[in-house]
């Protein structure tokens, strides 16, 4: 390692131990029920303010933007209150939040797709609260689920695999729920009781993937003293700042989750007015998603190939060009599906290799500082996530607001152009900076992580 001094601080102590299938499968199950809460607000939420809440397209996309800015802040709050904490229980840091939290989640998921019977400013208001609210409880189970995966092990192919399964387990979530949601949905004759009962079946399916993560997930690498420093701003902004490959997946996190989102949100308005028929988005969905699953499957070979960050490269310039194309080329179904398959196996990939990545991270900023901060960095991480989903659900609703878009009615030309553009043009954009960030800022090789893997086991007690 160059660049940066051994700290020969403690550490925790660590015992090689390489996890069992069902670990990892199990791990892959906690994205799974995260899924089932989480892309019912990516994929739905804005469709059903817009359509059946009846707000406008503009203050729709307004409500992302303030809730997902509001939870963006809240992270790092609630990751450091996780960290500083005084005593661990037998249960762990990190594994009782996925216990009780995840049930409150699932309320909350119920409660943001409610529209009470008032008038739009009440309605604002009450979206407003229920899903800034909806981000808190989030926070409080993702923030620990995500940390707990660096808690889980050290060893960079079990990391890989991890990551790998965690991703099996959020594209199984998208695509359940981009496939059943629709068709189970137009068996309701009252929407505004239809959004709310299905959403209450998939949060129920949410916290069974939770249990299953933490009845079988074990916590091998745990610092049960607090960080010394006094839990202030300051020092998580010095976790932030002093962390350079942190800030450079932030950074990159920004656009590539920023692209994958609006993708989500904009695919059943393309499936109902430019294809004409909304259930298409139940096939297309299938198709695409499922094809993706090919990409996590051959992760951990091209990382070990490529190595990580050529890995993650690899996969956006793939991503980038199957979407651009796409927006080229005219709107059929078949030729749709099939790029877009290939856009989603490419994204499938970096998304996966990220939550190595930050396990990585959070090696190096224990390594860096000799104090390891699980639970601040990853919600410093998800910081940018929160960003990310905060400007694509800005970008939907205003994109939609300014191309023209008139819910339930017959579109313009120009319109129709539009859906596509945000559908396609922007992710193909945004995940071409993506890879031009990682490539040229992230400095922490695969190497360097094995070299400062090997200095934190063999420091002082």
């Amino acid at each position: 390692m160059s660049n940066v001094p051994v700290v020969t601080a403690p550490a925790a102590k660590v015992k090689e131990h390489k996890l069992s299938l069902k670990e990892k499968v199990s791990y892959g199950f906690g994205d799974f029920g995260n899924g089932f809460m989480f892309d019912l607000g990516q994929i739905y939420l804005l469709k059903f303010f817009t359509d059946v809440a009846g707000i406008p397209a503009a203050f729709a996309g307004s409500i992302f933007l303030v809730s997902k800015l509001f939870a963006a802040v809240t992270d790092p709050i609630v990751g450091s209150a996780i960290d500083y904490r005084k005593k661990i229980g037998p249960r762990g840091k990190f594994r009782p939040y996925l216990l009780f939290g995840s049930i409150i989640l699932a309320v909350m998921t119920v409660l943001i797709f409610v529209s009470p019977d008032v008038s739009v400013t009440w309605k604002l208001v009450y979206a407003y609260a229920s899903y800034m609210l909806w981000g808190v409880a989030y926070s409080f189970v993702n923030i620990p689920y995500g940390s707990l995966g660096a808690a889980i092990t050290q060893d960079a192919e079990d990391r890989t695999a991890l990551s790998a399964f965690r991703q099996i387990g959020s594209l199984g979530a998208l695509l359940i729920t981009s496939v059943i949601v629709i068709p189970i949905l137009v068996h309701f004759d009252n929407v505004h009781i239809g959004y709310p009962a299905v959403m209450g079946m998939m949060a129920v399916i949410g916290i069974a993937g939770f249990m299953i993560c933490y009845r079988n997930c074990k916590e091998r690498i745990i610092v049960r003293e607090a960080p010394k420093e006094k839990l202030s701003v300051m020092s998580v902004f010095k976790c932030f700042i002093g962390n350079k490959p942190l800030l450079t997946v932030v950074f990159m996190t920004i656009f590539s989750i920023s692209a994958y989102n609006i993708k989500s949100a904009m695919l059943v308005y393309f499936a109902q007015y430019n294809l004409n028929n909304a259930e298409l988005m139940s096939y297309m969905s299938f198709i695409i998603i499922g094809s993706s699953f090919l990409g996590v499957l051959f992760m951990p070979k091209l990382v070990k190939r490529f190595g990580k960050k050529q890995t993650v490269m690899i996969g956006f310039a793939v991503s980038a060009a199957a979407d651009a194309l796409n927006f080229c080329l005219p709107s059929n179904v078949y030729i749709f599906t099939a790029l877009a398959s290939i856009a989603f196996i490419g994204i499938s990939i970096p998304n996966g290799i990220t939550w190595a990545l930050v396990s990585d991270i959070i090696d190096y900023g224990e390594w860096k500082t000799g104090e390891r901060k699980e639970a601040t960095t990853y919600s410093l991480f998800n910081f940018s996530r929160k960003l990310a989903q905060s400007l694509s659900g800005f970008l939907s609703g205003i994109g939609l607001s300014v191309i023209g878009y008139i819910p339930n009615a017959s579109q313009t030309k120009g319109t129709l152009i539009g859906i596509k553009g945000l559908l396609l043009l922007y992710p193909a954009f945004a995940l071409a900076c993506a890879m031009l960030i990682i490539g040229l800022m992230y400095k922490l090789t695969d190497r360097q992580h094995a070299e400062l893997v090997q200095d934190l086991h063999h420091a002082k007690p």
